[in-house]
């Protein structure tokens, strides 16, 4: 009996070497065996598949997916003061991998957990930021890294209302947090994307488009309906 897979795991999941195994929407795919690498928290699978290519042969090809859930994140903005909103945090895998010390500038995120995109968001912000959202703005979703990742992030932005006094030291205790809220100007962070001081890819992509397409852009639009913050 193998957990994950014949009786639940720590999470309480079982048949998890099912994932994947009925894809029919590529012609030019046949999943052929799905394994259960690891299961600890998150799952480690390795998919054999054929695959078609473009001259018509067929290879028998293997690659390992990593499946933590799908998550979601926010840019914080505040048009007036003509700044935003971010945490900074430790990450390990950025620690060891030649980050100096692995405390990353970044817009709010968490995993989805079960809920809407737009539900784990604003618990994402009100837990990381003290922030909570109305209607935040879907902006985008992406892929992050589908070489070898199955997440997808979900997108947003939404207006906040500073809050002097606010604590600046946020995070879930339980879950090991410790997360430091950033205020910065809308131009000091896209000059630190410059430096290198701002190295997330979740956070690059929503400072751009703010600039670009969202609040800071040209014409400096608000997003429809009432998406404000409260403290």
């Amino acid at each position: 009996m193998t957990a994950g897979i014949d009786t639940p795991d720590r999470r309480g999941r079982t048949g998890l070497d099912r994932q994947g195994r009925d894809l029919t929407g590529n012609p030019r795919v046949r999943i052929r065996d799905v394994e259960v690498l690891s299961c600890d928290w998150y799952v480690l699978r390795r998919t054999t598949f054929d695959f078609r290519h473009t001259d018509g042969h067929w290879s028998r090809e293997q690659r390992e997916t990593y499946d933590r859930g799908d998550g979601a994140t926010i840019l914080l903005y505040d048009t007036e003061r003509e700044t935003v909103l971010l945490t900074r945090q430790f990450r390990l895998p950025a620690y060891v991998n030649d980050h100096p010390d692995g405390m990353l500038l970044e817009t709010a995120a968490g995993l989805l957990d079960g809920d809407t995109p737009e539900d784990a968001i604003r618990r994402e912000a009100e837990e990381e930021t003290g922030q909570v959202v109305g209607v935040p703005e879907h902006v985008f979703d992406v892929y992050m890294s589908p070489g070898s990742v199955t997440e997808r992030l979900h997108f947003f932005a939404a207006p906040y209302r500073p809050a002097p006094g606010a604590a600046t030291q946020r995070g879930v205790a339980a879950e090991g947090e410790d997360i430091t809220v950033v205020e910065l100007p809308f131009s000091e962070a896209l000059a630190r994307i410059r430096s290198g001081g701002i190295a997330d890819a979740k956070t690059i992509m929503l400072l751009q488009w703010a600039a670009l397409d969202g609040p800071f852009g040209p014409g400096r639009r608000r997003p429809a309906g009432d998406a404000l913050c409260q403290a």
